[in-house]
């Protein structure tokens, strides 16, 4: 998943707010979506409240929000709800009551499926729904849509006179004209407080520039996918979690790159949804060249496939190569008999060869001399000898030290 860098600059001047190089979760965007939905299920003995799925935003924000409305009338599908971004208008997702205004969906499943989805699921609770949009606000927001690419020419006119090194990608204009976002992406961090100024002074209102991956680019501007559907990224996904071409292999896709990316220049997204799946089908079959036991016979595995699991074996016996289910095999790295019988022969054959072979390196054991009684005699007497020589050897070396003393004074 890539990282987006939440780069807004504080311009009291011009009424521009934000943070400079400030980074943020490339699919949460914390500030747009506000804290996570606690896993904790609610007590019996609390009050239910109305809440209700909305969607928002370009980059498909998800959020929980409360309402006060008895009633919703039916066909409503887009609402006015007040964010931490400010106001916008929002799609309602979830299946409701018309007259009692409740989800349908209990907050359990709710929770349980952010739970799956991993702790990076983006979900709001932090906002509230003002009023069912009306077709009047549904109006405005078109309005401000359709003036989307002229304000995009006029932020690509800036940025070459700038000489800036940034590549736009898209832009949004919240409800009711609060503040403008502008999408782009760069390889590092940029400094761009003079064309946030020079915007803030052409629109009149706040500006705020935040940097996107490819991935998220994907998310803004793609459309449809080689299978024929909407991209994934943009259609339902928030959290972008990596893929490898380990998936791949496993699936035995075609390697071209050209064929598996998506539009994003990157692996396409969908190599992950089954590969839980075929890593568990995958260490069931047998491996490669590996011997196995069927009701035809010894054979080896040749080759397998994993969706259908069937192994394809070449028999010893005959040569006939036979496509057989796993559950027909009998025996996995299967030995015969006789080879057994060969190999415990072997074992045993060199085990004596290694116990009758003398070792060279090994020095042989001394033997214990009897001593004699003349020999006793001799060593004690060579004792003696020896005890009787050393003060004679110390008068001697006193001696010659008084020697040299003696010549070192005369001289």
């Amino acid at each position: 998943m890539d990282d987006i860098t939440n780069n807004q600059v504080n311009n009291r001047n011009n009424g521009t707010t934000g943070d400079n190089n400030h980074a943020v979760s490339g699919q949460g965007n914390r500030d747009g979506n506000g804290g996570q939905v606690s896993g904790q299920p609610k007590s019996s003995g609390q009050r239910r409240q109305r809440t209700i799925l909305i969607r928002y935003g370009k980059m498909g924000y998800v959020g929980q929000f409360r309402h006060s409305e008895r009633e919703i009338p039916a066909g409503t599908t887009h609402v006015v709800v007040k964010t931490e971004r400010g106001m916008e208008i929002g799609e309602i997702i979830s299946p409701f009551c018309h007259r009692r205004g409740y989800c349908t969906i209990p907050s359990e499943k709710i929770e349980n499926y952010y739970k799956a989805s991993g702790p990076n699921y983006p979900i709001s609770t932090h906002g509230t729904v003002v009023r069912f949009a009306s077709d009047m606000d549904l109006n405005d927001q078109h309005h401000l849509n359709i003036n989307i690419k002229d304000k995009l020419r006029f932020c690509q006119q800036l940025l070459k006179e700038k000489n800036l090194p940034m590549k736009l990608v898209d832009a949004e204009h919240l409800f009711g004209g609060e503040r403008m976002i502008f999408y782009f992406m760069a390889d590092g961090r940029v400094d761009f407080r003079g064309l946030v100024k020079d915007l803030a002074h052409q629109f009149q209102t706040r500006i705020e520039m935040r940097q996107v991956g490819a991935r998220d680019e994907a998310r803004l501007v793609a459309d449809f996918e080689t299978c024929g559907r909407e991209c994934c990224c943009k259609n339902f996904l928030k959290v972008l979690q990596p893929v490898n071409m380990r998936m791949a292999k496993l699936q035995k896709a075609t390697l071209d790159p050209s064929k598996i990316s998506g539009r994003c220049g990157r692996l396409k997204c969908c190599l992950r949804y089954e590969d839980q799946v075929y890593t568990e089908l995958y260490k069931k079959l047998p491996r490669r060249n590996s011997r196995v036991l069927t009701e035809d016979g010894a054979g080896i595995v040749i080759e397998t496939q994993v969706l259908t699991q069937l192994v394809k074996i070449k028999l010893e016996k005959s040569e006939r190569i036979i496509a057989i289910n796993i559950d027909e095999i009998i025996k996995r790295d299967y030995q015969s008999t006789t080879e057994k019988d060969s190999e415990t022969q072997k074992f045993h054959s060199d085990t004596k060869v290694s116990s009758e072979t003398p070792c060279t390196n090994r020095t042989p054991p001394k033997k214990k001399e009897e001593k004699t009684v003349s020999d006793e005699a001799s060593a004690n007497g060579d004792l003696n000898h020896k005890e009787q020589t050393k003060p004679e050897q110390k008068k001697s070396r006193s001696s010659r030290r008084r020697r040299k003393r003696k010549k070192k004074k005369i001289l």
